[in-house]
């Protein structure tokens, strides 16, 4: 099981230059963990990618049928005092935007408290920073 972040699962449903090396990263291992919040980012991600031009009104249908998939079967932590409670610290300890903090937060929680168990799957570099810095083992797909 690995947590994936937003960043990392967005090049699973729509064509990113490291699309190829994600879905690899995935295949080896379906259990996803996340946050309730993920799902959300993902949309974001893809209207965006719509609205710019980077994505086909065809590839987008199908874009958002994968995240339907994927969210389906992955876990997914929601939101609580106590998420919040560590996000918020998060926010004072590292360069967060708030959706990182809580991403983050997800993580250590899902790790019950033990970082070093729970590989973390990103493509965002100050997240990547952040987590390593909590104690997690980053994996950023090359």
């Amino acid at each position: 099981m690995r947590y994936w972040d937003a960043s990392a699962i967005v090049p699973v449903l729509a064509s990113q230059p490291r699309s190829s090396a994600v879905i690899a990263l995935l295949e080896q291992d379906r259990q996803v963990i996340t946050w309730w919040g993920t799902r959300t980012e993902c949309v974001s991600a893809l209207a965006r990618l719509d609205r710019e031009g980077h994505v086909a009104p065809s590839e987008l249908g199908d874009a958002f049928a994968r995240l339907e998939e994927l969210a389906d079967h992955w876990q997914e932590l929601t939101p609580a005092s106590r998420l919040r409670q560590v996000a918020e610290r998060h926010l004072r300890v590292h360069p967060l935007r708030a959706a990182d903090a809580f991403q983050l937060a997800a993580a250590v929680i899902a790790a019950d408290g033990s970082p070093e168990t729970l590989p973390f799957v990103t493509l965002d570099d100050r997240l990547a920073r952040a987590a390593e810095r909590e104690g997690f083992p980053v994996v950023e797909p090359a």
